[in-house]
């Protein structure tokens, strides 16, 4: 999978841009805040229908451009998208709209996804395009909250399985009707039965969703695993990654509140081919939780509320782990996820590194780079072209980044 052309219209700094893209690793260089990590954001936006940064997605319109007289603004990202099997055009459109009606300068905003020119719904944008990210603040899987790390789950397996992303959509809607449901309830007001029909639609999916975070999470740790110990640390450190369901009410005591998840999570892991067991544990965790859960007007069980962690050489990393071992555990997973993306698909995702390689030392990103070298095709971002290895930077297209221009450069010889 490689993308041929990228045309960009009112995208961050880019006016405008159009862009032929080859095969293999791609360098772009220049000073900070030229454009680079722009450029990376709008591809992982094709491919996710979500930014890495920006807190909402008006915020991606290009400034100049919403400085003007202009009623309506459309930002637009296209993408021609080659394959072993055919080749497609992807579109995200930004649009925000100025309102008549309103004196007070109020806008609108609204996105539109297009696969060859049909306008589709966003869920139905993923999968077409899949990448995988790198970027320095990775490490936050490990040291953030668990928000992150669900986050992440449910961008991967989305870009796989139209199934997952679905079942996702419509079990977020329905912890949406029963979390309104329950404040009321905890008002005194509202409908038990309503409730029941509420719970079991979300023990049917949230069901579902366990069991397929239960065999990613699974296959990805193994692979992690491997990587770490034999191309990482050379044998000398162990990584372990652990799901934490919340398939039931938390304890009150946290050493037995890890421990009970620690042990759902295995128990999912080994029954993930039986949803009808699953569903039966879920439905019994929310009956058991329904007081708490009246009372503080809130959905407590279920994935919405998961979690997983890393463990190294048996302790957790985000406690006990250094800053390297933490960044080695996160580039395992990265070339986890790369793995399990070509053994699902049959092709290499396209690879996004936003200025990471800096941050590991030699054999590290010895490692990274050989996987780079391997991929269709790699974007990789950097302020210093020096700290690539020479042969690295002759087997690399060059791009030198200026204030939202890109030039194409001579490859070393």
């Amino acid at each position: 999978m490689v993308i041929t052309h990228l045309s960009l219209t009112n995208f961050r700094n880019y006016g405008r841009l159009e862009l032929a893209l080859p095969p293999g690793p791609t360098l772009l260089h220049g000073d900070n805040a030229q454009g680079k990590t722009n450029l990376l954001e709008a591809i992982y936006y094709l491919a996710t229908t979500r930014s890495p940064h920006a807190d909402t997605d008006s915020q991606l319109i290009n400034w100049d451009a919403q400085q003007t007289d202009d009623p309506v603004i459309v930002g637009r990202l296209v993408a021609q998208i080659e394959t072993e099997r055919d080749s497609r055009l992807l579109e995200m459109r930004l649009i925000q709209e100025k309102s008549r009606q309103l004196r007070n300068g109020r806008t609108s905003f609204r996105r539109e996804a297009l696969v060859d020119k049909r306008k589709v719904r966003l869920m139905d944008l993923l999968g077409n395009l899949r990448v995988v990210l790198f970027l320095p603040e990775d490490v936050q899987l490990i040291t953030g909250p668990p928000n992150n790390r669900r986050k992440y789950l449910n961008i991967t397996l989305c870009q796989i399985d139209p199934i997952y992303c679905r079942t996702l959509s419509a079990y977020n809607k329905v912890l949406e009707q029963r979390n309104a449901l329950l404040r009321q309830l905890a008002e005194g007001a509202g409908s038990r039965e309503m409730l029941v029909i509420f719970t079991e639609k979300l023990v049917s999916l949230g069901s579902q969703i366990f069991a397929r975070r239960a065999v990613f999470l699974a296959d990805l740790a193994r692979e992690a695993q491997r990587i770490h110990y034999e191309e990482l640390t050379m044998g000398g450190e162990t990584i372990r990654l652990q799901y934490a369901p919340r398939l039931e009410e938390a304890a009150a005591k946290q050493n037995r509140q890890t421990a009970d998840l620690t042990a759902a999570g295995e128990w999912l892991q080994s029954h993930h081919e039986n949803v009808a067991q699953i569903e039966t544990r879920f439905a019994a965790a929310l009956e058991q939780a329904t007081a708490t859960e009246i009372a503080r007007g809130m959905t407590i069980v279920g994935p919405h509320r998961d979690d997983w962690s890393f463990l190294l050489n048996g302790r957790y990393l985000s406690s006990f782990g250094s800053r390297g071992q933490q960044r080695s555990a996160i580039l395992a997973l990265k070339l986890a996820e790369i793995n399990w993306m070509k053994q699902q698909t049959g092709e290499t995702p396209v690879l996004l590194l936003d200025e990471v390689v800096a941050e590991f030392d030699e054999q590290r990103r010895s490692a990274l780079l050989n996987t780079v070298s391997q991929a269709e095709q790699a974007i990789l971002t950097a302020t210093d072209p020096g700290m690539f290895t020479g042969e690295f930077l002759r087997q690399s297209a060059h791009m030198l980044v200026r204030n939202g221009q890109i030039q194409m450069e001579q490859t070393p010889a």
